[in-house]
């Protein structure tokens, strides 16, 4: 997967309402990402940005093999959490990556996923690398159930 995102690894959170799967999880990153639909702070992801694309059908192999690449691989900065990422990314595209990539090895390199974390660590953080998104459509499992 390319884009300037590449080679980051990122701590997610992810909590499940009570009304899943007919709600959407709620997903936070828990190290620091540089991105329009990602609130610096606290790392929670616009939840318009979930919503829009979710489904009862999908499960959480759909969160980290296809919802979360897609939304690194397509920013939308007209519904933005930061909104300076997005005003960079639509006014000077090459500045906004570089501000991507810095963040990415400031915050999210491999070897300080393990260091970096300031919550402790429970059941439902899972790692994203952006490395294990070129592999082929064999591995996206939506359930098929009626």
């Amino acid at each position: 997967m390319a884009g300037p995102y590449q080679g980051g690894v990122w701590k997610v959170r992810v909590e499940l309402p009570d009304a899943y799967p007919y709600k959407s999880p709620s997903i936070g990153f828990i190290n620091k990402i540089y991105h329009p639909n990602v609130d610096e702070m606290s790392g929670s992801v616009c939840l318009d940005v979930i919503n829009q694309t979710w489904s009862p059908m999908f499960d959480l192999v759909n969160v980290f093999e296809v919802f979360l690449p897609q939304l690194l691989l397509y920013p939308n900065p007209s519904d933005p959490l930061n909104g300076e990422a997005a005003a960079l990314m639509m006014r000077d595209r090459p500045t906004y990556e570089q501000r991507v990539k810095e963040y990415c090895e400031k915050y999210a390199k491999p070897e300080d996923i393990g260091a970096a974390t300031e919550e402790k660590s429970s059941d439902e953080d899972e790692e994203l690398t952006e490395d294990e998104y070129d592999s082929s459509d064999e591995q996206v499992a939506g359930k098929a159930d009626p």
